[in-house]
């Protein structure tokens, strides 16, 4: 179904910045990771008896909560300064696509930095996953202005498909596509995640 933009700017970017503080909150996942590899807490978090599945979980499931609540105050000073009020649904909806977007770059995050050996290292590569991916999705423009090459990346792109899932609630509609393409990923990333960490040593 086919987005209708708003004339209200505040409307049409708030999107864009909830599912960037998302993105911003799910890479620090990795962060969190790293600093317990070079603190070594790691070693002695997988040497407890509980499953190692339940101690990622928790990490992912700790950074998107966390998002989620940074995100609330996005959306709360952008109602202050004159973005749509939106009924329950549609917040509803609006937390839900965030959330599965949050476990997604969560889980992506921590299994990048089981892989990469030093703080520095990741935080060159989260500066280079995370800018790259804002400017080329539909956060800050339409579709329909931008260059062709830009269309192509902006609808390939993830972000999009949380920032259009978010804007086609706003307009009183159900992105059943996008929600579902953001679970599927969502799932997947997950599972490599899970395998990855199983077999993690430090």
């Amino acid at each position: 179904m086919p987005i209708r933009f708003t004339d209200n700017y505040l409307d049409f970017i708030t999107p864009g910045i909830l599912v960037m503080t998302m993105l911003s909150a799910g890479l620090s996942g990795g962060t969190l990771l790293m600093f317990d590899k070079i603190l070594g807490f790691l070693n002695k978090f997988l040497a407890l008896p509980s499953p190692r599945e339940d101690i990622l979980f928790g990490k992912i499931l700790f950074v998107s909560i966390r998002g989620l609540i940074q995100s609330t105050v996005i959306l709360v000073i952008a109602v202050l300064i004159g973005a749509s009020v939106y009924n329950p649904l549609q917040y509803g909806l609006t937390y839900l696509i965030l959330f599965l977007f949050g476990m997604l770059i969560a889980a992506f995050a921590t299994t990048l930095a089981l892989y990469l050996e030093d703080h520095d290292s990741f935080a060159a590569v989260n500066t280079m996953i995370a800018l790259p991916l804002f400017f080329t999705s539909s956060a800050l423009m339409p579709y329909n202005v931008m260059p062709v090459w830009l269309r192509t990346l902006a609808v390939l792109n993830p972000l999009s498909y949380a920032i259009d899932a978010i804007r086609s609630v706003n307009n009183g509609a159900l992105p059943a596509l996008q929600i579902a393409a953001l679970t599927i990923l969502c799932l997947v990333v997950t599972v490599v995640s899970v395998h990855v960490f199983r077999r993690v040593t430090v």
